[in-house]
């Protein structure tokens, strides 16, 4: 895999603090994400670069292991444990690797551990590092269940987002994070899909809310009304005499249930009544007379 400059991927000095990390972050994923520029074939590769450079400079622990390490950082734990051996066997005439490699490149010093003909006796296999990535998704990209290819590792990777995905929901891609050491299988890579608020609908577990606007007459008087919902128009009896905040429920027209077909939460939907303005002088005095007919 490609050394990426994660501090360059977010345009920040190495210095920057987890506020300036968090903000570069949030601005650069709205101008990349892979919808806002779908004639952009390069868009997917990236977006997963900008995600990697978050995903490593917002966590402290693996910040710390690449200001450290550098393009290896990813081995720190395989380097720190070959150290650690190469300090137990010096007092036997074998090599010190306490020195200071601060700011080093550790590459050939892992070749001549892990790879190189003088460290036969530390073949050990190591699993590669585990990667992290977030998704990002709208709520009606998982109302139905579709597929979505990443470009990983410079490799395209078609993976199928079952409906009733939820956010923070964790997939797994084993294989696809950093190459094994010394024949060692390679890591993962684990995917946490982000779903960003709907305006229009709220989602609580496998059920649908939703406001719903409707005329003064139509509340007090009754009629039809026709709403959108994620399946599609659907067209309601409003009864007479309803009042502002009135709920009604849909039973199954809510969202799918996760990996369970045919199986729908509900759509529970509160009528907000709207009060008619600038009324005509007509209007003004029918609404008069109704005034004193009911005082």
């Amino acid at each position: 895999m490609d050394f990426i400059d994660y501090y360059q991927k977010l345009g920040l000095k190495k210095g920057a603090t987890e506020e300036e990390i968090k903000s570069a972050y949030r601005k650069l994923a709205r101008k990349l994400h892979p919808d806002v520029n779908p004639a952009d074939k390069e868009a997917n590769k990236k977006f997963q670069e900008l995600n990697e450079a978050n995903e490593v400079l917002s966590d402290p622990e693996k910040r710390k292991k690449y200001d450290q390490y550098g393009k290896d950082w990813q081995h720190s734990e395989q380097f720190e444990q070959a150290r650690q051996s190469g300090r137990r066997s010096a007092p036997n005439g074998g090599q010190d690797f306490s020195g200071n490699f601060e700011g080093g490149d550790f590459s050939d010093f892992f070749s001549s551990m892990f790879g190189g003909s003088g460290g036969k006796r530390n073949q050990a296999k190591y699993k590669g590092q585990d990667y992290n990535s977030e998704l990002q998704l709208l709520l009606r990209d998982t109302y139905t269940t579709h597929q979505k290819t990443l470009t990983i590792n410079g490799k395209s990777v078609r993976i199928t987002i079952p409906a009733g995905t939820e956010n923070g929901q964790v997939i797994k891609l084993k294989g696809y994070g950093a190459p094994g050491v010394n024949g060692g299988p390679d890591g993962d890579l684990f995917i946490t899909f982000s779903i960003a608020n709907d305006s229009r609908y709220k989602r609580q577990g496998n059920d649908l809310y939703v406001n719903e606007t409707i005329g003064l007459y139509t509340a007090v008087l009754g009629g039809d009304v026709t709403i959108d919902t994620l399946s599609g128009k659907i067209k309601l009896k409003v009864k007479p005499e309803t009042q502002n905040g009135t709920k009604t429920r849909l039973k199954e027209k809510g969202f799918p249930v996760y990996k369970k077909e045919g199986e729908f939460g509900d759509l529970y939907i509160t009528y907000t009544i709207q009060i008619p303005t600038n009324l005509t002088e007509k209007e003004k005095a029918l609404f008069t007379e109704l005034a004193s007919i009911t005082s």
